[in-house]
């Protein structure tokens, strides 16, 4: 094997990869980034759980296959300050070249590298803008939960519609919803992405530069690619809740408020509401008053109050603060509606030029 390609170009590849890599010592291949030179590079790696494979243009002079350890590979590329490298094997070893420099990486046999599935396609040639993508996922994902004991809540549902996808997250605690605009063949495509594997899709599609992406999914994996990276993830097998049954539909009290005085509201009573991260929320309405509470014996207490249009009874109501303040990124506008279900029911919160965007908060129990 020998190459002659862009130190941008397979640096950029493989800090990619490095990310989709795994750390269990009883298989050391899948620690490596697998360097398969044919008409131009592929660079791949694998968790078994996600896979990645980026095309890497570049003058082949001889094909070949090697396999390498990704953070020797990314340190020894970092580390160039040539515009041009050369990789090509030696013996079973990969040397990396450029002017004044050469190194030598010991490769582990890549026969033994896992091949990226490629499961039989249920919807094909689903097209969607690449930042729409990115807002989408991003949009829910922080409330996913954490924990893979119920995985359903683990991950990021997704369904794939005729008109666009629909990004759902929630730990039961509090839900994201957010529609994306698309292109699909065919309807009725739902999957569920785990939650570590959606947070690596949003690193790759922040970091290529294509319009679109196409989507591809099976009963097993979800495909995500561009014109020279594609991302496969395993997808979970498990029923998604049907979350459109607990969002309210009526409200008893709305307000209208900017929401960047409430994301500031916000701001302050985090400080003030020490370990616990509560915060009060008090409506009313035909006193046009909204107020936000936070207290604490360690650094004190606040009570701070916005302009706000308001409707309904008056109501009082606690929330953690996270639970609030995670969702105000997401909302394409400037001013938001807040919709109070009652004391102990769901507060939702919309954009109000932003009908794509839903969030749905619980609140505390006190």
């Amino acid at each position: 094997m020998k190459v002659i390609t862009i130190k941008e170009k397979i640096l950029s590849a493989v800090i990619l990869a490095e990310r989709i890599t795994g750390k269990k010592e009883s298989l050391p291949i899948l620690s490596c980034i697998l360097l398969d030179v044919g008409k131009e590079i592929s660079a791949r790696a694998t968790t078994l759980e996600a896979g990645i494979d980026i095309r890497v243009p570049g003058e082949v002079e001889e094909r070949g296959l090697v396999a390498v350890p990704a953070s020797v590979l990314s340190q020894t590329v970092r580390s160039i300050n040539s515009e041009k490298i050369t990789l090509r094997t030696e013996g079973l070893n990969l040397v990396v070249e450029a002017r004044g420099t050469k190194t030598l990486i010991k490769a582990i046999p890549h026969d033994e590298f896992p091949k990226l599935s490629r499961g039989e396609e249920v919807v094909k040639g689903f097209s969607v803008e690449r930042d729409k993508l990115l807002s989408g996922i991003k949009a829910v994902s922080y409330a996913a939960s954490v924990s893979m004991i119920r995985p359903e809540l683990g991950s990021v549902y997704i369904s794939i519609k005729r008109s666009g996808l629909v990004c759902v997250a929630t730990d039961s605690f509090r839900l994201a919803e957010k529609t994306i605009m698309g292109r699909a063949e065919q309807d009725g495509a739902d999957i569920l992405v785990p939650l570590k594997h959606a947070g690596e899709l949003i690193y790759i599609l922040e970091r290529i530069s294509d319009d679109a992406v196409s989507l591809h999914v099976s009963d097993s994996e979800l495909s995500v690619a561009s014109e020279r990276v594609r991302f496969v993830s395993r997808v979970v097998d498990g029923t998604f809740p049907n979350y459109q049954e607990i969002i309210p539909k009526t409200f008893v009290t709305e307000a209208t408020i900017l929401k960047n005085d409430f994301a500031e509201m916000l701001r302050k009573a985090r400080v003030f509401s020490g370990d616990d991260q509560h915060v009060g929320l008090h409506l009313y309405p035909k006193r046009k008053i909204f107020t936000a509470t936070a207290q604490s014996p360690d650094v004190g207490e606040m009570s701070d109050s916005i302009d706000a249009a308001m409707s309904g009874e008056d109501i009082d109501i606690n929330f953690h603060i996270g639970y609030l303040a995670d969702c105000v990124a997401s909302i394409d506008s400037d001013s938001i509606v807040l919709g109070f279900g009652g004391a102990s029911k769901p507060l939702v919160i919309r954009g109000v030029s932003d009908a794509s965007f839903t969030y749905l908060a619980m609140p505390l129990n006190r």
